[in-house]
């Protein structure tokens, strides 16, 4: 499997849109990886978790027409920015590499969709796009991958988080969340396995405390979770901890990431940051 951070920012990337702080006028003068787009993750180039406002910038990158699965973890805008599937076709796009877009969410994502398409879709667009309605706690099979969804602690609408498997590689992504439910905790027990090949894991507050209500994570709770799952044996010293979803508010400099690697064992993701397992 072949992991790529296109995004690793918070709602607002990095530097925020509307900031004038120091830290992000800093960035602003210093450029290069402290740039960061809102968070998406790309799957072999094939299945994608998220959709934020910043999929046409990573879009130069790679071949977005041959994403075949969208995974969504909940309908806020820099997770789900459902008005640019107008554009999958008609006029907009041709040649099309997977002719069927198919995307996958809550309730909510799919009410999302419809309000945001609602004015402008074309029919010939909407036949290259299937919606399917999933919830917590169910197994999926998306072609050559395995799906488990799960519950995060994000907001009120069932935000989800994903155990996904293919030819023997597991990966767990894990944001946006705060502190892991316990029924997920107890449905990744049952699930069992082998030890994940890599967990993402929400660090919204970097090194800021976070407490039991947070709907993020910073460090802290990064290490509380890992520790929750070593005890059920899903993650051990193998297992790479990759952190991201950085928001401007932390300050997420070079030398603060590099300081969190050294001392947590954690890898800092950076925008278009790849990893091969």
């Amino acid at each position: 499997m072949k992991i790529t951070y296109l995004g690793t920012g918070a709602a607002e990337g990095i530097p925020a849109l509307f900031c004038n702080c120091e830290y992000c006028r800093g960035v602003r003068q210093r450029g290069g990886r402290e740039i960061r787009t809102r968070a998406q993750v790309l799957i072999d180039g094939e299945l994608s978790i998220d959709f934020p406002p910043d999929a046409f910038a990573h879009a130069q990158k790679f071949d977005a027409s041959a994403l075949e699965y969208l995974l969504v973890t909940h309908s806020h805008m820099d997770h789900f920015y459902a008005h640019d599937f107008i554009l999958r076709g008609y006029k907009y796009a041709s040649n099309l590499t997977q002719p069927c877009l198919h995307i996958y969410g809550n309730g909510e994502v799919m009410s999302v969709f419809g309000e945001c398409t609602a004015r402008e879709m074309k029919p010939s667009v909407q036949e290259n796009l299937e919606l399917h309605p999933i919830g917590a706690f169910e197994e999926l099979l998306l072609g050559p991958y395995r799906v488990f969804t799960l519950l995060a602690k994000h907001s009120s609408e069932e935000p989800l988080l994903f155990l996904i498997e293919k030819e023997g590689k597991r990966v767990l992504h894990l944001s946006d969340t705060g502190r892991l439910p316990d029924d997920t905790v107890e449905y990744l027990s049952e699930i069992g396995g082998a030890p994940v090949d890599l967990i993402t894991l929400d660090c919204t507050f970097l090194h800021g405390e976070t407490d039991a209500d947070a709907r993020h994570m910073g460090l802290d709770e990064n290490m509380r979770t890992v520790g929750r799952l070593e005890a059920i044996g899903l993650a051990d010293a193998h297992t790479k901890k990759v952190i991201t979803h950085f928001s401007h508010n932390a300050r997420p400099t070079q030398e603060a990431l590099k300081n969190a690697e050294e001392t947590y064992g954690v890898i800092a993701a950076f925008d278009g940051m790849e990893i091969e397992l």
